[in-house]
């Protein structure tokens, strides 16, 4: 069992904008966290994004934040954070009052396993709640950090050491882990009204590495990492909850010398999972861009990213616009906006951003891409089918 325990809570300008740390978005869009940094000085900053314009307002504590603290917006405008000091990890709800930072103690989670690592999962749809994994040797405790009426609370313990953090319904019930158990890592689901009752979710080949990226719990189009066609060598695919069909490994999604890395779905398209659009980071030898897929069009769009892009931090509106947060000097809080083209369109970008359109050329899949083997277990079989509504 991972060795955690709760402690509960105590009562009661920027110089250089450079984006080094990561950015949390709610799951509606509306508000945005980070550390940000004033020379060599870090802070949490939360970024309003349903405005007009979007804008940021610092939160700084009485001290600087070390640069692994983590922070994560709540949908009343509140941003969680998480410290560490000494094994103990502490949190806390951060914000503005007038000219400087309100504070409320949540309380703290101890582990003293120095094996142990704590880290916020993504933000959960409801936005009220926040939660934590502590992942041990053996196996995985799962905390609700946030939105709790008696500080952090013990959810579960899974067995196995747990990675990744997906989100399958609006309802912030289902949450889908990557669990390692006997050198092999697979998804799996956990159902958090049913005291943490864990199932399989993805199960492609007996010794394959299956793991999930990103799920829209409106289309039921999930993004996958597995070895399965190629073992030892991870590559992107994609399925749909509750579909009669295997996963697939689009050629479109295989660069050589690139590594791509979804984080965004286009939300709403209701039954229509092939003509959602994706949003990936690119990563080569010269830095990183954007690309844009979709099932249905079977072409990798490659763009420049904006400068000072958040990167691998972004979302989708319903009708199709890519938002893509950025940090410069002369622009400390900006969103550049990245619309969508039709199957088989043109160049997609458009927005306020100065941004090159390309980088790199589109990447088309072949009309006929050779089988993969072994062949996919559809996705049929995992116990999530029967939430899906057709």
């Amino acid at each position: 069992m991972t060795a955690c325990a709760i402690e509960p809570a105590a009562e009661n300008g920027h110089d250089d904008p450079t984006p080094d740390a990561p950015c949390a978005i709610t799951a509606d869009g509306t508000y945005a966290a980070r550390l940000a940094r004033d020379g060599d000085s870090w802070f949490p900053e939360r970024w309003t994004l349903d405005g007009p314009e979007p804008y940021a307002v610092p939160l700084p504590a009485h001290q600087p934040e070390e640069p692994g603290t983590e922070v994560q917006p709540m949908a009343d405008g509140r941003v969680l954070i998480r410290r560490l000091s000494q094994r103990r990890h502490m949190f806390s709800l951060l914000y503005p009052t007038g000219p400087g930072t309100g504070e409320l103690l949540l309380g703290a989670v101890e582990c003293p396993d120095e094996d142990t690592v704590l880290r916020l999962l993504p933000p959960a749809p409801c936005g009220q709640r926040a939660y934590a994994v502590a992942v041990g040797r053996r196996s995985t405790a799962l905390w609700l950090v946030a939105g709790g009426a008696f500080g952090p609370e013990h959810l579960a313990e899974i067995p196995g050491r747990c990675s990744g953090g997906v989100w399958l319904d609006r309802s912030g019930r289902m949450l889908a882990l990557d669990r390692e158990v006997g050198g092999r890592t697979k998804a799996v689901v956990v159902d958090l009204e049913r005291g943490g009752e864990v199932s399989p979710l993805l199960q492609i080949a007996a010794g394959s590495d299956d793991r999930l990226l990103l799920a829209a719990p409106d289309s039921g189009l999930l993004l996958i990492s597995s070895d399965a066609p190629s073992p030892g060598k991870p590559r992107l695919g994609w399925g749909v909850l509750g579909s009669t069909l295997p996963v697939r490994f689009p050629e479109s999604l295989r660069l050589a010398d690139r590594a791509l890395t979804p984080f965004a779905i286009q939300p709403g398209q209701v039954l229509q999972p092939e003509s959602c659009a994706v949003g990936l980071r690119i990563d080569g030898p010269f830095g990183s861009w954007v690309g844009v897929w979709r099932p249905a069009d079977r072409r990798l769009h490659q763009l420049a990213a904006p400068e000072g892009w958040l990167a691998g931090s972004g979302l989708w509106t319903e009708d199709g616009v890519l938002r893509l947060p950025y940090a410069t000097r002369a622009e400390p809080c900006g969103v550049a906006r990245m619309a969508v083209p039709a199957a088989g369109g043109e160049q997609p970008w458009s927005g306020s951003a100065e941004v090159a359109p390309e980088t790199a050329p589109d990447t088309l899949e072949p009309e006929a891409p050779a089988p993969v083997a072994p062949r996919p277990v559809p996705l049929q079989q995992a116990p999530l089918a029967r939430l899906v509504t057709k």
